[in-house]
């Protein structure tokens, strides 16, 4: 094997070794259990030890190597490399577990490749109460795998051996605490009054009971739109919330068409179903300001908010003037503009400066997050959103983001792209959900279709679809939290 090797002709050469390395340490510790313990093992060591890491691999595969298994399971994270040289060196496969499930990505606990019903051998260090095998176990069965076996490192005798077993699963280990006792007592390595102290310790603790499950975190409770309203610092995303409550609709409607007359027409017609107009001004190839007018008397006519989805993403100066000037001057009408938080928070410094100067109450939402395939809206990226958007409460009214993503902040609104009333995605990438799954799953507040309405043979009763699912999805979740 690839490790360098060293002599461990004996077990006590191994546990001299671990005693050497410091991964067995005598003092005053507590345990994961909770009980205070003369000794301690800290097995994490042995990844700057390679021979002792191989040695401790070759050791648990001649326990295990009869055993039928389908998958071997590090209980992170000190297991983790312990499995990882078992799977190398013996041509396993592996699954990993998280700790905790992200909310990026693909949001899975259980990584890897896998089928139902196939069997797994949960790999751990050290074993006391049992419960880390046990929450590694709850989480492969979750995903539909059965954890058949554990093989342990140390087994401390203190009765998490009988609680995992106690499932009808297997634990076999290396070691017991007894045994290292044993041998640093014949080699002279402890005091006579700290073998006794760990021995009473032994005796007195026998049988620990796993610790009991911290509840989850209770969720914040969702409030209807009116309520949100009133805790708004921002005036533009106020006025949302209170249109959103009024037409009792959180729909964001895009018409992504290239003509005037076109835009005007489907807005007019669906204008009493939707929150908000989405723009995209730039594409609108006879562009004029009459135009402009037109959009904001429908706005008035119809109570609706307009959004130009201009993605500002250059340096404060800049977008200040493609904010206030150029051919669109979209700061002296569009209600909500957006923008990426690449160039750092100089970009809504520069957005604000120029609603200042335009003398208009706007509301700024960040890019969070995007629904294109592939896109890298995520992740640290995403949580630095959330992080500077709190610093800037009475200009960034929220995100462009696929789910909630700060519900403790309930004046903070989400809107969602990428939604039809089918799950799917286009040639270009575009990645479809529903809008029961964005409202009532993910928690985002307003769903923004285009296609979906527009291509449709009848976009005003379309558009109805989308407000009454949008709208429902989010009431359920008002009365579930009654």
């Amino acid at each position: 094997f690839f490790f360098s090797k060293r002599a461990f002709n004996t077990m006590d050469d191994l546990i001299n070794r671990l005693f050497d390395i410091q991964a067995v340490k005598f003092g005053e510790f507590k345990l994961k259990s909770g009980i205070m313990s003369p000794i301690y093992l800290d097995l994490r060591v042995i990844v700057s030890f390679p021979d002792v890491l191989s040695k401790v691999a070759d050791l648990m595969w001649e326990k295990v190597k009869d055993i039928q298994f389908d998958h071997l399971c590090g209980v992170p994270y000190t297991a983790l490399p312990i499995a990882t040289v078992l799977s190398v060196m013996h041509s396993k496969s592996m699954v990993m577990r998280r700790k905790e499930k992200k909310a990026y990505g693909t949001g899975v606990l259980i990584e890897g490749r896998f089928t139902k019903d196939q069997t797994v051998l949960i790999v751990e260090d050290i074993i006391t109460s049992g419960a880390s095998i046990l929450e590694t176990a709850k989480d492969l069965e979750d995903v539909g795998l059965r954890p058949t076996h554990s093989i342990v490192m140390i087994n401390r005798e203190q009765g998490g051996q009988a609680n995992v077993e106690a499932t009808g699963s297997k634990v076999l280990s290396i070691l017991t605490l007894s045994e290292i006792l044993e041998c640093l007592e014949r080699h002279n390595k402890l005091e006579a009054d700290m073998i006794t102290k760990v021995r009473q310790f032994l005796k007195d603790n026998s049988a620990v009971s796993v610790p009991a499950a911290k509840p989850a975190p209770s969720k914040p409770k969702t409030l209807s739109f009116k309520d949100r309203a009133a805790l708004c610092p921002n005036p533009v995303a106020k006025r949302l919330f209170t249109i959103i409550e009024e037409k009792q609709s959180n729909l964001s409607f895009n018409p992504d068409v290239t003509k005037k007359a076109e835009l005007l027409r489907l807005t007019d017609l669906v204008g009493p179903k939707i929150c908000m107009l989405k723009t995209h001004i730039d594409v609108i190839e006879d562009f004029d300001e009459d135009l402009v007018v037109q959009i904001k008397n429908l706005a008035a006519k119809h109570n609706f908010v307009i959004f130009e989805d201009r993605k500002f993403a250059d340096i404060g100066n800049t977008v200040q003037l493609q904010f206030t000037s150029g051919v669109y001057k979209i700061a002296q009408w569009a209600d909500i503009v957006n923008a990426h938080l690449v160039p750092g928070p100089g970009i809504i410094d520069g957005l604000a400066k120029g609603a200042k100067e335009a003398g208009r109450d706007i509301g700024l939402l960040l890019l969070a997050e995007m629904s294109s395939k592939g896109n890298l809206a995520t992740g640290a990226y995403t949580e630095a959103n959330v992080a500077t958007a709190l610093q800037y409460k009475d200009f960034v009214m929220g995100f462009i983001s696929m789910r909630g993503l700060a519900p403790e902040h309930p004046y903070l609104t989400y809107i969602t792209p990428g939604v039809q009333l089918a799950k799917g995605g286009d040639a270009l990438g575009q990645q479809y959900d529903t809008p029961e799954s964005v409202i009532g799953e993910k928690c985002s507040d307003i769903i923004q279709v285009g296609r979906g309405i527009f291509g449709a043979a009848d976009p005003l009763a379309e558009a109805e679809k989308y407000r009454a699912a949008a709208w429902n999805a989010y009431q359920a979740r008002v009365n579930a939290a009654q």
